[in-house]
C-alpha cells in the first residue's frame, strides 16, 4: 500500500520500492548478459572456448583473437567494419536531411490532400522494414544497382519514421510568424528552410541521425538480398558469412564473437557521444 508523504504526495509503500527495484535489476542483467558473454568468450581460445564456464573468464587470449580477426582473409574484417561506418553515415545523414526537409513541407505548407500523405507516412512507417527487402532486390534488380553502394544507400535515405519525426519538431520548433518575417525580408522558401527551420529543428535532426545510424548499423536483411561481393558487406552480413562458413569449414565461432563484440564498439562509441542530445530529442519528441 502507499503512505502520504509530509508534503501531501502519495509515496509508495516499501513492498513497492523493493518489487520496482528488483524488477529493474532483472532487466538490467537480462540486457547486459549478451554483452557480458561476448567480453568473456572473446578472450577465450578455441578449446576454452567449449570446454569452460561460459559466463566467466579462463586463460586471457584476447590479444591472439584480435590479431586473428584483423589479418584473417586479408583483414576482410577491418574493411566490413569501414563499409558500416560508411553505409551508416551516408544512409543516416541523407534520411535526415530528406526527413526534415518532408516533415517542414507537411507542417508549414498547405497542400491538397496533406491530411491523407500524411496517414500513408504514418502507416508505412508501421511496415516491417524486412518485408520490404525482397521487392527492393527486384526493382534495383530491374535497374542494374544490385550489388552496389546505391543499393542500400537508396532505400536508407526513404525513412517514413524519420518523416513523422520532422513534422513533429517542425509543428514545435519552427514559429510561422518567423517564417512570415524572413519572406517580407525577400527570403525564398529554401533559404527559410536552410537559414531558420534547419537550424531550429537541430534537436530534431539530431535524433532522427541517431536513430537512422542505428536502424543501419544493425540491418541485416537488406544487404543479404542486395549485396554479393565479400568486399562490399557491412559487418552484419560479413559476420553471419562467417557463420555460415564454420557449417562447412574451419571452427570460426571464436572469430565470430570477437567480430561481434568489436561491432559494437563503434556504436557504443557514437551513442555515448551524442548521449545528451539523444536525451532532449526524446524528451522533446514524446511531449508533443
Amino acid at each position: 500500500m502507499s503512505s502520504v508523504a509530509s508534503g501531501g504526495g502519495v509515496r509508495p509503500s516499501r513492498r513497492a520500492v523493493v518489487l520496482t527495484t528488483g524488477l529493474l535489476v532483472v532487466f538490467l542483467l537480462y540486457s547486459l548478459a549478451p554483452t557480458w558473454f561476448l567480453i568473456v568468450s572473446a578472450t577465450k581460445n578455441q578449446t576454452d572456448l567449449y570446454s569452460t564456464f561460459g559466463l566467466w573468464f579462463s586463460t586471457n587470449h584476447l590479444g591472439d583473437n584480435l590479431h586473428d580477426i584483423a589479418t584473417y582473409h586479408d583483414g576482410v574484417f577491418l574493411r566490413w567494419l569501414g563499409n558500416s561506418v560508411l553505409y551508416s553515415t551516408l544512409g543516416a545523414a541523407g534520411s535526415t536531411l530528406i526527413s526534415l526537409a518532408a516533415g517542414y513541407g507537411l507542417s508549414k505548407f498547405d497542400f491538397r490532400g496533406r491530411g491523407a500523405f500524411f496517414a500513408v507516412i504514418v502507416g508505412a512507417s508501421l511496415l516491417p522494414s524486412t518485408l520490404l527487402a525482397f521487392p527492393l532486390y527486384l526493382v534495383f534488380s530491374e535497374i542494374g544497382l544490385t550489388n552496389t553502394i546505391w543499393s542500400v544507400l537508396i532505400p536508407y535515405f526513404i525513412n517514413p519514421f524519420g518523416v513523422y519525426l520532422g513534422k513533429v519538431y517542425a509543428d514545435s520548433s519552427v514559429p510561422t510568424e518567423l517564417m512570415e518575417a524572413a519572406r517580407i525580408d525577400g527570403a525564398g522558401d529554401l533559404r527559410v528552410f536552410a537559414s531558420i527551420a534547419l537550424p531550429l529543428m537541430r534537436t530534431g535532426g539530431i535524433t532522427i541521425f541517431m536513430l537512422e545510424f542505428i536502424n543501419i548499423w544493425n540491418n541485416f536483411f537488406l544487404p543479404l538480398f542486395m549485396l554479393n561481393g565479400e568486399r562490399t558487406f557491412p559487418v552484419t552480413l560479413g559476420l553471419y558469412s562467417w557463420l555460415q562458413q564454420a557449417q562447412t569449414a574451419r571452427d570460426m565461432n571464436t572469430l565470430v564473437l570477437t567480430g561481434s563484440l568489436l561491432s559494437i564498439v563503434p556504436l557504443a562509441i557514437f551513442m555515448f557521444t551524442l548521449q545528451k542530445y539523444w536525451r532532449s530529442g526524446i524528451l522533446m519528441g514524446s511531449l508533443k
